[in-house]
């Protein structure tokens, strides 16, 4: 869909342009009207016509200063849906039903705090709780080698700390 943001004193013009368009946009279908032509002819006419007259709008509007804007549809992020599906997971455990990527989701990003925020680390610690099999020995060795990783490291970053303070939570959370 098209928003269109313009300013007052082009709303004048704005309004000439239109019109100037409807005429030209009369004129043709007046002439077409004039020939006979099949339905089929005329209904690939009516489109062409169309895609015209739109071109030829967008073109008069950018030349009269008017910006159009292209509202894409927002479509959630993985780390949304994956929080919302722990917010529901803790909140509402009725409605809640499990979605392996999801859980795969929070599984990989659960030690970083710009996508898992504090807020949502302390209902994933819960929700790790009831991690069983393969995906809980997964979690383990893989929080395992990520410590050993961190402290063989000599970097001390704050980044650090909270990733070294988190995989500690869960390895005495599943260990």
């Amino acid at each position: 869909m098209l928003g269109l943001v313009m300013g007052k004193s082009s709303s004048a013009a704005v309004s000439k342009i239109l019109s100037k368009l409807k005429g030209k946009k009369q004129e043709k279908e007046e002439e077409e009207k004039d020939q006979e032509l099949s339905p089929e002819v005329k209904r690939i006419l009516e489109r062409k016509l169309k895609k015209e007259y739109k071109k030829e709008q967008k073109k008069l509007m950018r030349e009269a200063g008017i910006i159009a804007k292209k509202e894409e549809p927002k479509n959630p992020s993985g780390s949304e849906l994956a929080l919302d599906y722990l917010t529901k997971w803790s909140e509402s455990p009725k409605e809640w039903k499990f979605q392996k990527t999801r859980q795969t989701w929070l599984l990989l990003h659960m030690y970083e705090k710009d996508k898992v925020p504090d807020k949502y680390f302390s209902i994933l610690l819960r929700y790790l709780e009831g991690l069983q099999g393969s995906a809980r020995d997964k979690t383990v060795q893989k929080a395992e080698a990520l410590m050993k990783e961190y402290d063989n490291s000599e970097r001390e970053d704050s980044s650090h700390l909270e990733k070294c303070e988190r995989i500690r939570k869960v390895l005495q959370l599943l260990s």
